[in-house]
């Protein structure tokens, strides 16, 4: 049988030659990019909650013309039923356009620091982090999953 080694795999692993400062480097861009991933869950949000209450809208015209109020009805009909949410286009356009402009951007100069300096490696400072507060041989302290403490 092979020797246990404790400590993270060889892809958690910094290469030879890559100092402090650019794995922290490294680490700030990818929790940076971590923040805009959260910004863009939250841009579909927009998208899937816009739309939604795009929809709705169609319920409250058609109860507003039940209850006798046919001029309020047909205001929301013709200025907001189906409105642009900014100049010339709807949260899907929004989302489209930024996925294929600034997040594309981002992922790929994130992708393309990490393959430069660190052979592709993700996430070296978090993994440095857990080797230095992970109590070794400690339950539930494992290096990576399937590892004895």
């Amino acid at each position: 049988m092979g020797q246990h080694v404790d400590g993270p795999d060889e892809r958690h692993r910094r290469p030879a030659g890559v100092s402090d400062d650019t794995v922290e480097a490294l680490g700030k861009l990818s929790e940076a990019l971590e923040t805009v991933e959260r910004a863009r869950g939250h841009l579909y949000s927009l998208h899937q909650l816009i739309g939604h209450a795009d929809l709705m809208l169609d319920d409250a015209v058609e109860l507003f013309r039940t209850a006798g109020h046919g001029e309020i009805a047909d205001r929301i009909d013709r200025d907001l039923l189906g409105r642009n949410v900014i100049a010339g286009r709807w949260t899907f356009q929004i989302v489209e356009d930024f996925d294929d402009g600034y997040y594309a951007l981002f992922r790929e100069l994130d992708r393309r620091a990490r393959d430069e300096l660190a052979d592709g490696r993700r996430h070296l400072y978090e993994a440095e982090m857990k080797e230095r507060r992970r109590t070794r041989g400690r339950p539930g302290h494992e290096a990576r999953p399937g590892a004895q403490g």
